[in-house]
C-alpha cells in the first residue's frame, strides 16, 4: 500500500490536484496557454487563488504539471498502438500516430512540441517523460534500420512538419495524417539510398 493511499489528507490532495490539473487543461483551450488565469483557475475549482498554491507553487509548476500529463498521453497513446508486423510499415503507423495525436489537442501540442510560454522549462521529472518517449520513437527508428542521428532528426523534423500543416490548414481532419505513411516511405528510401552510397 503507497502512502498516498494509506493517509486520506494525502489522497484528498492528489484528488484536488488532479482536478485542477484538468480545468487547467479545460481553460488553456479555451483562452490559450499564454493566457490561463490562475484567478479564473481558482475560481472553477472552488479554491481562493492563494490557496492555489498549496497545490501548484507556481503558474510555471502548473505548466510542468500540464507537460509531464501531456506526455504520459502521449506515452498512453504510443502503448496501445500495434507495432507488429514490418518495422517499416509500422514506422509509418508510427509517424501517422502522432500526427494524428497532435491535431486531437493544439494546446497539448503547443506545450508539448513548441516553445510557446516565454521562461517555461520544465522540470527533470517531467522532462524525463520526453526523453521516454524519445526513447521509444528511436527504438522504432532501430527496427526499420535507421541509426544515424542525423536521420532521427530528419525524422522528427518531418513529423513535426506534418502535425503543423494538419494543425494549420485541417484541423480536426485527417489530410495529412494520410501522408504521413508516404512520407515515412520516402523518407526511408533515401537513408537505403545514402546508406548503399557508403557502401559502393
Amino acid at each position: 500500500m503507497t502512502l498516498t493511499s494509506a493517509d486520506p489528507r494525502l489522497a484528498r490532495r492528489d484528488a484536488k490536484r488532479a482536478t485542477i490539473l484538468a480545468e487547467a487543461w479545460t481553460l488553456a483551450r479555451r483562452e490559450g496557454l499564454a493566457a490561463l488565469s490562475l484567478r479564473d483557475l481558482a475560481e472553477r475549482v472552488g479554491l481562493r487563488q492563494p490557496s492555489l498554491y498549496v497545490y501548484f507553487a507556481s503558474k510555471n509548476d502548473l505548466y510542468d504539471a500540464m507537460f509531464a500529463d501531456g506526455y504520459r498521453q502521449l506515452l498512453e497513446f504510443v502503448a496501445g498502438r500495434q507495432a507488429s508486423g514490418d518495422p517499416r510499415r509500422a514506422l509509418g503507423r508510427f509517424a501517422a500516430g502522432l500526427v494524428q495525436f497532435s491535431s486531437d489537442d493544439i494546446v497539448r501540442h503547443q506545450l508539448l512540441m513548441q516553445r510557446t510560454i516565454p521562461g517555461f522549462e520544465p522540470s527533470p521529472g517531467s522532462y524525463a517523460l520526453a526523453l521516454e518517449f524519445y526513447g521509444l520513437a528511436v527504438q522504432r527508428l532501430a527496427a526499420a534500420g535507421v541509426h544515424a542521428q542525423g536521420d532521427v532528426d530528419i525524422f522528427s523534423a518531418l513529423v513535426s512538419g506534418l502535425a503543423h500543416q494538419q494543425i494549420a490548414n485541417d484541423p480536426g481532419g485527417k489530410r495529412w495524417v494520410r501522408q504521413a505513411g508516404r512520407v515515412v516511405e520516402m523518407f526511408l528510401a533515401d537513408v537505403d539510398r545514402r546508406r548503399s552510397r557508403t557502401h559502393a
